[in-house]
């Protein structure tokens, strides 16, 4: 594959976004490319259909930050933290990379950079009447507020720009489950830049995370979070090449 037109990291940040269904012979080959432990993850998938999705975001993980650190995909190496969240187990010559990867149905998000925490979220939204019991179960009381005073028509696609939101906070935090999500507030209203408000455990905690949301398609709401200003946003495609553009930054806005 070629990455000839990926431009060098430096303090930017690369946005990619992946075609998860492929054909079956094309799983195959982005099987060859998994660890023996990703194969066993893979195998206990029921369906076939979540099986390939599974296979194919490893594959484009490992294609992708291969390219990065000059290394063969399949020579990569994961490790884990405590509260799970995963980075490469070799040894780097410059800034540390940072990568976090997520997924929804058929499309995933890995964002890219340099020596930062970086988390990452995509949702597809959709239409559920528990999405009122699932605010008030899981998001701060001003995030709870700002939601119910959101006019029925934008409220799912509300919904969903908190909940990414607060994932890629979370994720980039890396503490796992330890901080509940009621634990800290993010902006809510899905046509205003994406913020982080406050943090329960630590005053001023929010001065040194930026968020922002990623702009894909209709019906997608993504977002990312980083500790320290995002500089340049880059954005790929990986379906069979890479294609630039198909993701786009939304203005970044700190408190």
């Amino acid at each position: 594959m070629d990455f000839g037109g990926v431009a060098p990291l430096g303090e930017d940040i690369h946005l990619w976004t992946i075609a998860l269904d492929r054909p079956v012979e094309r799983c195959a080959q982005d099987a060859e490319l998994l660890s023996d432990e990703e194969a066993a993850r893979a195998a206990r998938f029921h369906y076939a259909r979540d099986r390939g999705r599974f296979i194919v975001g490893r594959a484009a993980l490992r294609r992708i930050l291969g390219h990065y650190m000059g290394e063969m995909p399949e020579a990569l190496r994961f490790s884990y933290g405590r509260w799970g969240k995963p980075g490469l187990d070799v040894p780097q010559a410059g800034p540390p990379l940072a990568f976090n990867l997520s997924h929804s149905r058929d499309l995933a998000l890995l964002a890219v950079a340099q020596d930062c925490a970086l988390g990452a979220d995509v949702e597809w939204v959709r239409n559920s009447d528990d999405l009122e019991r699932l605010a008030q179960r899981f998001f701060a009381p001003p995030e709870v507020a700002e939601l119910s005073a959101i006019g029925p028509s934008r409220h799912a696609t509300a919904f969903f720009a908190c909940w990414t939101r607060k994932e890629a906070f979370l994720k980039a935090f890396g503490a796992g489950l330890s901080v509940p999500l009621d634990g800290f507030c993010v902006s809510v209203d899905p046509d205003k830049p994406a913020r982080l408000h406050s943090t329960a455990w630590r005053p001023g905690e929010a001065e040194r995370w930026a968020l922002a949301d990623v702009a894909i398609d209709r019906g997608i709401r993504a977002a990312i979070a980083i500790d320290r200003p995002i500089g340049q946003a880059e954005s790929w495609h990986l379906a069979d090449q890479p294609e630039p553009g198909q993701a786009q930054m939304t203005p970044l806005s700190r408190e």
